[in-house]
């Protein structure tokens, strides 16, 4: 398939989710708890049956690696990647920051990637080689001259464990932290993107968790890596930076390698 063509499969598949999590969104719902305590809703599960429905008429020989349903094997070397609500305790609490998720992987490196914020309609799109659009305008990152200047972001600390806190409170203290940003999940990613914080931390990723950000932050002139600078693959561990400014990195991977 044409780069386009992915695309457009990928926005009907953002469109088919939306439909579903819409409807559900601040309404009484009751929650599950998956194996790892993750809550877990039936708009959850019935998007990400909607958006498979719509890959196994368009794409039967891809690969599909959803967050709710596991992976399904393909033979063509590119594997869908799908986290329907990212942010499902978010969207329990009724705040508008979680995302769709839609990735699309080629030989373990995403290069396609949406954010789709189905109550704002807001839509990043990200695709190797293109301008990161939100709703059809280009967007592009902030420079970031200095470290201590840095507005830093991520979900929050109990992703963390103790190790990994003590270094990212290490981070945290070379940056601006009296403005520091937690909570949002994808949206903090789709914010870098667009220009409105500087870094995001985060420890404990799966594929799910990050494949969509990676089209969407580069291709606003931002950066997405390990912890030790390294490009993001399958097999990466899931610790994963955003940077706006990717001439910060080398202040980032060494404030990082301390231990508060």
């Amino acid at each position: 398939m044409k780069l386009d063509d992915d695309i457009a499969l990928a926005l009907r598949l953002a469109d088919a989710a939306g439909g579903i999590i819409k409807p559900y969104f601040r309404s009484p719902m009751s929650s599950e708890r998956k194996g790892d305590a993750t809550p877990v809703t039936i708009a959850d599960r019935e998007a990400e049956e909607a958006m498979r429905r719509i890959l196994k008429a368009e794409a039967p020989r891809d690969a599909v690696h959803g967050e709710e349903f596991g992976a399904t094997a393909g033979n063509s070397g590119r594997t869908w990647v799908l986290d329907p609500i990212d942010g499902t305790a978010g969207f329990l609490a009724g705040r508008p920051i979680f995302g769709t998720l839609i990735a699309l992987v080629v030989e373990g490196w995403p290069v396609l990637g949406v954010i789709d914020q189905p109550i704002t309609g807001e839509r990043w799109i990200g695709a190797s080689g293109r301008a990161t659009t939100l709703n059809g305008r280009e967007v592009r990152t902030r420079t970031c001259r200095n470290l201590s200047d840095a507005t830093l972001a991520t979900t929050g600390p109990h992703y963390f464990d103790n190790h990994e806190g003590g270094h990212f409170m290490a981070l945290a203290a070379k940056t601006d932290h009296r403005r520091m940003v937690m909570g949002g999940d994808c949206y903090n990613y789709a914010q870098l993107a667009t220009g409105q914080l500087d870094i995001v931390c985060e420890a404990n990723l799966k594929l799910h968790d990050w494949a969509a950000l990676v089209p969407v932050v580069e291709g606003a002139g931002g950066m997405m890596c390990d912890w030790n600078g390294d490009p993001l693959h399958a097999a990466s561990t899931g610790h994963v930076l955003a940077l706006g400014d990717p001439a910060r990195l080398e202040d980032v991977v060494e404030a990082l390698a301390c231990e508060h």
